[in-house]
């Protein structure tokens, strides 16, 4: 059968096409059972590639079946079909991803991006405490629903944290996402934190919510790299931005994994905290906390740089994702999250690529 009449056969109305990659794609459709519409994602196991069906897909759906969380993309079904296709029922982005709002309506007032950024965090916040980390953040992997709310998806690359004997976090090796977002531990393929380098991720994202343009430019990635180590962060002088909102992104995008902020700080840090809005004049210290006498610390402001309403989005080089064995027509009922991730919404495939130990090179982290 095709995918229309599967679907058809599950209780959903395919509808238009939302992406398509070499393995995959994106369908919306309309549910008769929960009388909205969804997105599908659909993956062919006979085209994709052997790592992702032996590693990332199994990773990916074991962690969709655990998430539950009002920022992040519910998942409402995942079955399978005795052909080898694997059919995710997902919540729709109806608005579409952030990276296309701020390209379409610029950057974001402090405010809106007070409330964005904060629904992203607390998403995050919920993964990391479940030892959860999702290791592709980006402004394509957020959707926006029909009021605008946050909704993080695209667990490709999400995976689940070990312990070792002491209880403590082992490092992982593998290059994920998209270099554009890529912590600098990770871009010279030193062993990381995970968690850690969702934080660096998170700092890029509120800096384009707010600017508008990218804080690095990833076409030099030996250059940015040099940048980044310098703890240099440059901002629009014509974005009028509040201390606290710098000092905030400034302690993210700290390349001292020891010193950069951990999602608990980011969440008490009082640009994010409502009752501690109007402290314009406060400074923050170490904990990312306000304190009334400490000078925050950045490299001056410069002019407005490539805006990214002009600037293309970074593809990112991603581990091919992995498979699930099951018996045919074996179906997984889910009440998680997640939307598309071999391809994009707007149609771009993203491309996914397999695990790296040494520094990628450009050619290999972004196209």
């Amino acid at each position: 059968m095709d995918d229309a009449a599967v679907l058809k056969q599950r209780g959903y109305i395919m509808g238009i096409n939302l992406g398509e990659g070499s393995y995959a794609k994106v369908k919306s459709a309309y549910s008769e059972r929960l009388k909205f519409n969804v997105a599908v994602k659909i993956i062919d196991r006979k085209k994709a590639p052997k790592d992702f069906l032996e590693k990332f897909l199994p990773r990916e759906i074991e962690i969709l079946a655990m998430l539950n969380h009002r920022s992040i993309v519910k998942t409402y079904e995942i079955f399978e079909t005795s052909d080898g296709k694997v059919y995710i029922v997902m919540e729709l982005g109806v608005q579409g991803d952030l990276l296309e709002f701020i390209k379409t309506r610029g950057a974001l007032h402090e405010d809106d991006a007070r409330k964005k950024f904060h629904q992203l965090s607390s998403a995050i916040k919920y993964c990391h405490d479940l030892d959860i980390v999702h290791r592709d953040l980006k402004c394509e992997n957020l959707l926006l629903d029909k009021d605008f709310n946050i909704k993080l998806s695209d667990f490709g690359f999400s995976k689940r944290c070990l312990r070792d004997d002491s209880g403590r976090l082992t490092l992982s090796k593998t290059f994920c996402g998209s270099a554009a977002y890529a912590a600098p531990e990770v871009l010279q393929g030193i062993p990381y934190q995970p968690k850690v380098y969702d934080i660096w991720s998170l700092g890029v994202i509120l800096y384009i919510m707010v600017c508008g343009s990218m804080p690095y430019d990833d076409s030099n990635i030996k250059k940015m790299l040099r940048i980044q180590k310098e703890h240099r962060v440059n901002f629009p002088l014509s974005k009028h931005l509040t201390g606290e909102c710098k000092d905030l992104i400034y302690r993210m995008l700290q390349p001292d994994v020891n010193r950069r902020l951990h999602i608990d700080e980011i969440l008490s840090h009082c640009w994010v905290q409502p009752k501690t809005r109007g402290l314009s004049s406060a400074a923050i210290n170490k904990e990312g906390e306000c304190s009334r006498g400490a000078e925050p610390s950045w490299t001056p402001e410069t002019p407005d740089r490539k805006s990214a309403t002009k600037v293309e989005p970074r593809e990112e080089a991603r581990p091919e994702t992995e498979p699930e064995t099951k018996p045919e027509e074996e179906t997984l009922p889910v009440q998680v999250s997640r939307q598309s991730d071999t391809t994009g919404l707007n149609g771009e495939p993203l491309s996914k690529e397999t695990e790296e130990e040494a520094l990628p090179q450009p050619s290999e982290t972004h196209t």
